[in-house]
């Protein structure tokens, strides 16, 4: 008979529900219970509310266009400190977990003090142009540093299972770097780093004390949903602010479950692939 260490399935069970119930599910019921003391128009007004929509399409698309960049630049950077060795990589590494120990509230000023029209970098990208302290791009260059752990550690240990024989065999089989690349690596790299963008598009999307302080928090223009639900908040508009947090759990909901779906589909692909070439 196997001994198990951790009690048995039913037991275990029970604990996870439990967890999860006091966790998540009691939570979001009286999020949904306290919605539903308003009528289908008056939840249709709030949610739908010209400000409302403005704040979902910054927010969300702000979150995607980091969660975009970080799966390109993650993987250049899981890449080189798998594969390549260099004086400071342990330093370089740490460096990766910053965003998980820094307040995000510090990494907003700091970003915003960056970016800033006199900032270190901001004076610069004015001078030609392009502000970002204060706009939209703002709001991107701040998910995009809280996100990027998300993708660097999700894909470290796939690549480090990557045996770099089978780059070799691809090469001596005449296929260029871009071909081994693309048929390849991507294909066993692809289902984590679907995985990476995920927690990152994830962690964007909710993301309030790292934007607010280089946002500029302009309604209509560079206002995050998760600060308009905070404002309603400050108004005693529990009810109104309810109504927003029920659409963003929606939405975020859906999208996550195709990605998800997405995430399942590559997975099996690239083992059937990797099925039919044994």
């Amino acid at each position: 008979m196997q001994r198990r260490v951790l009690p048995g399935f039913g037991l275990s069970l029970g604990y996870t529900l439990v967890y999860l119930s006091l966790l998540i599910l009691l939570p979001l019921s009286g999020l949904a219970f306290k919605a539903s003391s308003l009528s289908f128009d008056q939840f249709w007004d709030i949610a739908t509310g010209e400000r409302a929509l403005a704040s979902y399409r910054v927010t969300f698309g702000a979150s995607l266009a980091a969660a975009a960049i970080n799966g390109v630049f993650g993987l250049v950077v899981a890449w080189m400190l798998v594969r390549y060795p260099f004086p400071g990589k342990r330093f370089v590494d740490a460096l990766v977990d910053l965003p998980f120990a820094l307040p995000t509230a510090v990494a907003g000023i700091t970003l915003a003090t960056l970016y800033a029209g006199n900032g270190w970098i901001g004076r610069h990208l004015e001078a030609f142009g392009w502000k970002v302290a204060y706009t939209p791009y703002g709001i991107v260059v701040a998910l995009t540093f809280i996100g990027l752990p998300f993708v660097v550690r999700t894909l470290q240990p796939v690549i480090e299972d990557i045996e770099p024989e089978i780059e070799e065999a691809a090469a001596s089989l005449g296929a260029s770097r871009l071909q081994t690349f693309v048929r390849v690596l991507l294909p066993a790299i692809f289902p984590a780093l679907l995985t990476g963008v995920t927690l990152a598009f994830s962690r964007a999307v909710g993301e309030y004390g790292s934007v607010i302080f280089i946002a500029g928090n302009m309604p209509l223009i560079s206002e995050i949903t998760p600060l308009l639900i905070i404002s309603k908040l400050e108004q005693y508009d529990v009810v109104g602010a309810t109504a927003l947090a029920i659409v963003m759990l929606v939405l975020s909901f859906i999208l996550l479950l195709a990605v998800n779906t997405l995430q399942w589909w590559a997975a099996n692909r690239h083992k059937a692939t990797s099925g039919e070439a044994r």
